[in-house]
């Protein structure tokens, strides 16, 4: 890949404001360039997409309709919209790190990179788990509470998908909680020890927030819930692991520090 020629430092080894702006121009361009493409590569496999969704609620003899004459073609593009976001969101995130990056310390720059790995795996292995374990497990729920009652599901095609990418997005949200806990006790905004001291009351309030996110009944509340405990307890014991590599870290500064002021005193 070729270096952006608008990175160029003045004498003093500062570049202008119109030097940033051409280069966040540049970088912008390059993103929406991205995006187009993995959205016209998504709309092409958008119908294979669709039916790899629409298969799984089959298994539980859901029926979809369609109750608009564009209905199919509008999740097709937003389908595709998604996927494109997708494919994208690793340029952008290298673009924002790119332009942000000479403001930022070796270590901090270290710690970035980490924290756009982590966040992305644990964002994928939020999807994953809501495709393999806990959307069978809802859809299959949410059909039996019908079979007292001798009506069929027909559903729309576009609530079905619209509820899947819902839930996909808010497991891949919630999977994020280590690394955004990692992120702040590592700038030192939170602490392990607050964390555990309100263990109780983040309980209520995880199952109070899995009520509000998630569809209108119990197993939905509890599919999202009990994942968000066991990422609460996993975020407690990065939080301490963490803290203290930051403070053995700034104990060695603090030493080197001391030896350089030493050695100019010396002098």
């Amino acid at each position: 890949m070729k270096k952006s020629k608008t990175r160029k430092a003045s004498p003093s080894g500062k570049m202008s404001l119109s030097g940033h702006l051409k280069e966040l121009r540049n970088r912008i361009i390059a993103v929406l360039l991205v995006l187009l493409v993995g959205f016209c590569i998504c709309l092409y496999f958008s119908p294979r997409l669709m039916t790899l969704m629409t298969d799984m609620g089959k298994e539980y003899d859901y029926v979809f309709v369609y109750i608009a004459p564009a209905e199919t073609l509008l999740v097709e593009f937003s389908i595709a919209l998604i996927g494109g976001l997708v494919i994208a969101f690793p340029v952008l995130a290298y673009n924002i790190f790119a332009f942000c990056s000479p403001g930022l310390k070796r270590k901090e720059r270290t710690f970035v990179r980490a924290s756009l790995l982590g966040g992305t795996v644990f964002f994928v292995l939020g999807v994953l788990f809501a495709y393999y374990i806990s959307l069978p497990f809802m859809l299959r729920f949410l059909i039996q509470l019908t079979g007292s009652v001798d009506v069929s599901a027909s559903i729309s095609i576009q609530q079905y998908i619209s509820f899947l990418l819902t839930v996909f997005l808010i497991f891949g949200i919630v999977f994020e909680m280590p690394v955004i806990t990692v992120l702040l006790t590592t700038l030192g905004i939170l602490k392990a020890e607050w964390l555990a001291k309100a263990r109780k009351i983040a309980i209520v309030l995880i199952f109070l927030l899995a009520a509000f996110i998630t569809p209108p009944d119990v197993v939905s509340q509890f599919m999202v819930a009990g994942p968000m405990v066991l990422l609460y307890e996993l975020s407690i014991l990065l939080c301490r692991l963490f803290a203290r590599r930051k403070n053995t870290s700034d104990e060695d500064e603090d030493e080197e520090d001391e030896d350089e002021d030493e050695d100019d005193e010396d002098d």
